[in-house]
């Protein structure tokens, strides 16, 4: 339970929902934003600009491990201190990310902000979930999820763009003043939330979570890596992150106050969009990977031409959020889902039909198409799930959601990497990847977005119907 209550309007929520999405913008924005700037950052360091990949996996890493955390943590010490405070170290961790001197500083650096990112956006979703009411919960997740499908789309060319005119450390060093404007509204916006009688931490919990997901994290960039040393350690890693994995869900079940309580999974709506919406995610977060990659390796446009394409998703984002709520209110969750999730398998399978001869504008329009179905579908899935979540249990809720969400973004882009590396071992290829690699690619990911579908498929047709009564 939390206390004390806080009051607060419509309009407070909305501006704390617009404040936890610059920051779940910001964390996602850094994960790929420095893949365009590796380059120039390796010579910098006096390193091979394949060392490099290291700055992404380490804060990838650090945010996977610190998320089981979040909910804790904002109990304790109350949301808006941990919420204030974690923009200050990710802001902080900025800042030396662009004077590291070395790898090795830069390395920690990355891990400081991931652990800034892991406490950043679950709380502030967490705090926005207890001030919002059940009618506005879709306006308020719509407003917070799409800075987080953005982000993976503009990092590389903000990052090119940056390098090109500036240079890398300005890549961190933008996020400062950022952080600092972002702190002062917290304090403003915050409401200083906490549990009425704090729960003991569970280190025991802490450890088998964090080791799982780590593990999980460590094995799927091997996975995806493509080189040939990689794929044993990876399959070990796997192994033992599911090992790990059902040690934490056997503790979390027999202990009598979890770090992680599982009781949420009991809630039909908030099991679709964890299992069914974690399979579509990453099915859908794969693509700003993989169709790059085919507009250049496949089809070899330049980078600012594939890059300048690719904007089309980020557009169709934009395009489909006035849509969200009318159609979920006309349409309900259900339908919604199961219609929205046809679009979107056929817009994966429609990019088999993109040809190097064919105009721009159609490539542009497949894209399109598909990011007005993204975006709906991410929106959906995040609304539906905590549409029947009682408020006493948000901060569980929130914890398990984020946790789910930072691991489909990290395994659809190593999936994509092993659906073609398995596809050039089918036909007995160790050189450049053909069209036809990607386009096996894109078959198996639109599968395993039909999987999840399944989920959504079980649900009654009145799924969280309480949360669009006008």
């Amino acid at each position: 339970m939390v206390n004390p209550p806080v009051p607060h309007t419509p309009r407070r929520a909305t501006w704390a929902a617009l404040l936890v999405a610059i920051t779940f913008f910001m964390e996602n924005l850094d994960a790929t934003v420095i893949a365009t700037a590796l380059p120039q950052m390796a010579h910098d360091f006096g390193q091979n600009p394949v060392s490099l990949n290291i700055g992404i996996s380490a804060y990838l890493l650090a945010v996977a491990v610190f998320i089981p955390l979040s909910g804790w943590v904002a109990d304790r010490f109350g949301a808006r201190q941990v919420f204030a405070g974690a923009i200050g170290l990710f802001s902080l961790a900025s800042l030396l990310c662009g004077l590291a001197p070395s790898l090795e500083l830069f390395v920690i650096a990355r891990v400081l902000q991931g652990v800034g990112g892991a406490l950043m956006v679950p709380v502030g979703r967490l705090v926005v979930l207890r001030m919002t009411e059940k009618q506005g919960l879709v306006k308020m997740l719509a407003v917070i999820t799409w800075p987080g499908l953005v982000a993976p789309v503009l990092g590389p060319p903000v990052g090119g763009l940056i390098v090109t005119h500036l240079s890398w450390p300005w890549i961190f060093f933008l996020n400062i003043p950022l952080g600092l404007l972002a702190i002062a509204a917290a304090w403003w916006l915050i409401p200083n939330t906490r549990a009425s009688e704090a729960r003991r931490f569970d280190l025991l919990g802490f450890v088998l979570l964090a080791s799982a997901c780590a593990a999980w994290v460590l094995g799927l960039e091997m996975f995806g890596s493509l080189s040939s040393g990689s794929l044993g350690a990876g399959v070990v890693l796997m192994g033992a992150g599911g090992l790990l994995t059902w040690l934490s869900i056997r503790h979390c079940q027999r202990h009598a106050a979890p770090l992680l309580p599982l009781a949420t999974l009991g809630i039909a709506t908030f099991r679709a969009s964890i299992v069914g919406g974690t399979l579509f995610r990453l099915s859908i977060s794969a693509l700003p990977f993989l169709i790059p990659l085919l507009l250049q390796v496949g089809f070899g446009l330049s980078p600012v031409d594939a890059g300048l394409l690719v904007l089309a998703i980020f557009a169709g984002n934009l395009a489909m959020k006035p849509f969200t709520t009318v159609l979920l209110r006309r349409h309900g969750f259900r339908r919604v889902l199961l219609a929205n999730g046809v679009i979107g398998v056929g817009c994966i399978l429609a990019c088999l039909l993109l040809r190097p001869d064919m105009p721009w504008y159609w490539t542009a329009l497949v894209l399109f198409i598909g990011g007005l179905s993204r975006s709906m579908q991410f929106t959906t899935y995040n609304a539906v799930g905590f549409a029947d979540v009682p408020k006493a249990q948000m901060g569980e809720a929130s914890t398990l959601f984020s946790m789910f969400f930072q691991l489909a973004m990290a395994l659809g882009v190593a999936i994509a990497a092993l659906l073609l590396r398995v596809s050039m071992w089918g036909r007995g290829a160790e050189g450049e990847m053909t069209v036809g690699d990607f386009h096996w690619a894109l078959v198996g990911l639109a599968l395993i977005a039909c999987a999840g579908l399944v989920d959504a498929a079980r649900l009654p047709g009145n799924a969280g119907e309480q949360v669009l009564r006008t």
